[in-house]
């Protein structure tokens, strides 16, 4: 077994319950964390799951979905990535959203979610 990590990916998108969300959106990063149940054994990309197909997967799923919640939204990513290839024995993503319409001084708001 490996993991997969491909981090700091960067999105725009339209998640969240206030209007300023669903209207101007915010910059959402997403680290996606995919533990292989394989070990590659040759130099063949075949013998592995391609980390390369993860990104297209996400911002799909962002462009599409214009949720409320962000857990929604970490769901989706997970169940379409579990489904990519049946190598992928677990699933971690963590969405974070910047620039929220919320009063107080902070980096960003972050979730994280797993599915095995």
């Amino acid at each position: 077994m490996y993991t997969i990590r491909v981090q700091n990916m960067q999105f725009h998108g339209h998640i969240g319950v206030l209007p300023e969300e669903k209207k101007v959106g915010q910059t959402l990063q997403v680290d996606l964390e995919a533990v292989i149940n394989a070990v590659p054994v040759d130099d063949q990309l075949a013998s592995t799951v391609s980390y390369g197909d993860f990104y297209p997967i996400v911002e799909k799923i962002i462009d599409e979905n214009h949720v409320n919640l962000v857990e929604t939204l970490a769901q989706k990513i997970l169940t379409a990535i579990k489904q990519l290839d049946s190598r992928i024995q677990t699933v971690t993503v963590r969405i974070r959203k910047l620039n929220l319409p919320v009063d107080g001084v902070f980096n960003n708001v972050e979730i994280e979610m797993k599915q095995s």
